[in-house]
Parts: structure tokens; C-alpha cells; sequence
């Protein structure tokens, strides 16, 4: 089967400060994968790589990156959600690929937003406004624009945190589905409970790729201690963003080419 993501001996530096180390990966289509690391083990930098971002042009990265088509689902707090945009503002984002930064929506980019949108359970909220919206319905409006994006990998970091439970299963209802359909889906993540039932295949990543491979595999008491340094025996692990070691990373910055700076781009976007 064809790979729709592809690392190879990726390594990337900020100075003197390393975030990857040599680190590989192929994941197939048609799954649901899951990316589990402490903060600063490397999952926002490998998810930078794979979109391309603007950020690592000052950084040091060696390897290779193939990934098909990605579209990027954010952190929550990546986001400024009063930003004065719709529902269907930010599904038609995804679109930009298509008609081009500067280029005016056609009937089919129309189409394939409202069939997006339908998808999602967001045809009634279309014209709110971004920051009305509940945190799954945030995280829907967000996988809403991979799918007008025609994305084949969607990559969504931390989706699960600050949303219910109700929530939470509506959106691993949803990626599941995706996934059938062919996607291939990347699930950076501290829910260690979610997994199981969610991906599957793991990555247990430490800078450099611990272990890979099903969560029955994966999951051990050996992984979770070589990835977090923790008793494994302890249920809590803590949710938030990826914060690499040492003061030379830097906070991920607006993309200069995208209309509304505040909302992160789609990968296409990036130049």
C-alpha cells in the first residue's frame, strides 16, 4: 500500500537546541493514526514539517518530508477565536488552493464548502461567528475546512482538549469515518485513554521515534516510561501544547500570505 505520509531521517534544530532526531515514519491511508509525546518531544515541530510551515525557515532540518495533500486542524488556544469570521468563512478557507489567495469562490468551491459543512453538522451554525461555537463544534468547523480543502491527511493537534465527552466522541465518530473513507488522519495527543479506541497505529514519540505500531503494542509500561519518564501506573497525563526544550523555538508565527492572519492557513497556502 502506497504511504500518504513519508519521513525519512528527519532531524530538525534551533540553534544548538535539537527537536527531531532522525526520525521515520510511513503511515497509511485509510487509518487513523496517533502521535503521543510529552511537551517538547517534537509533536508540533513534526507537524510543522509535514505542513511545510513558515516558522521552520529558521530553523536547521535535514531528511525528507512526503505528505499527500495535508490539511492542519489547530490547538485551541492557536486561535483567536473573536476574529470577525464565519462558520463558512473558515470552511471556505480551505478552498484556497483552488481558486487561489486573491481568487473569488466559483459555484463547485460553493458546492464543496455547503457539502463540508453538511458533513460536519454545521449547516445551521454557518453564519455564526467562529468564537460563538462550542469547543467540538470549533474542532468540526476546523476538520470542515480540511474536507473542502479535498485534503487526503488531516492532521489535528490535540483535538480532544477542553471539549466534552459528548463532544469528543461526535469528532472520533467523524475522523473514524474520514478515515474509512481513505484519509489518513494524525491525531497529536495526550489522551493516552483515547487511544486505544481511536487509532489505529501509535507512534510514541521522544525527539526520536520511541516505539510504532498498534496500540496493543505500543501501550506498554516500557514505552510509556522511555516516552514520559513517568510510573505508567498514574492515569493523569497533562494536556497542552508542544513546548520544545530551550528558548530557541519559536512561537509559531501568523503566515504572511494569509488573509486573516489570526485563523492558522491551510497548508496550501504556504508558499
Amino acid at each position: 500500500m502506497t504511504a500518504a505520509v513519508t519521513v525519512t531521517d528527519l532531524s530538525v534544530s534551533y540553534g544548538d537546541v535539537r527537536a527531531l532526531v532522525d526520525v521515520s515514519l510511513r503511515l497509511a491511508p485509510g487509518r487513523v493514526h496517533g502521535l503521543v509525546g510529552m511537551n517538547g518531544s517534537g509533536k508540533s515541530t513534526l507537524f510543522k514539517a509535514l505542513t511545510n510551515a513558515a516558522d521552520l525557515d529558521h530553523a536547521t532540518v535535514t531528511g525528507t518530508v512526503d505528505v499527500d495533500r495535508p490539511a492542519y486542524v489547530p490547538q485551541s488556544e492557536h486561535v483567536d477565536w473573536t476574529f470577525p469570521v464565519s462558520v463558512r468563512d473558515v470552511v471556505t478557507m480551505g478552498r484556497r488552493g483552488h481558486t487561489g489567495i486573491l481568487g473569488r469562490p466559483r459555484a463547485r468551491d460553493r458546492a464543496a464548502v455547503d457539502a463540508a459543512l453538511a458533513r460536519t453538522g454545521l449547516t445551521d451554525l454557518a453564519g455564526r461567528q467562529i468564537g460563538r461555537l462550542s469547543g467540538g463544534q470549533r474542532r468540526r468547523a476546523f476538520v470542515a475546512r480540511g474536507i473542502a480543502q479535498e485534503a487526503e491527511v488531516i492532521l489535528l493537534d490535540e483535538p480532544f482538549a477542553g471539549v466534552d465527552a459528548a463532544s469528543q466522541r461526535d469528532v472520533s465518530a467523524l475522523l473514524r469515518e474520514l478515515a474509512d473513507e481513505g484519509r489518513c488522519i494524525l491525531i497529536a495527543t495526550h489522551d493516552l485513554p483515547s487511544v486505544p479506541a481511536l487509532c489505529d497505529t501509535v507512534t510514541m514519540l521522544h525527539r526520536s521515534v520511541v516505539a510504532h505500531g498498534t496500540p496493543a503494542e505500543v501501550l506498554t509500561p516500557e514505552t510509556l516510561v522511555r516516552t514520559f519518564g513517568m510510573d505508567p501506573t498514574v492515569p493523569a497525563v497533562p494536556a497542552g501544547p508542544d513546548v520544545p526544550a530551550g528558548p530557541a523555538d519559536p512561537t509559531p508565527a501568523p503566515h504572511p500570505r494569509t488573509a486573516t492572519p489570526t485563523v492558522p492557513p491551510t497548508p496550501e497556502e504556504t508558499p
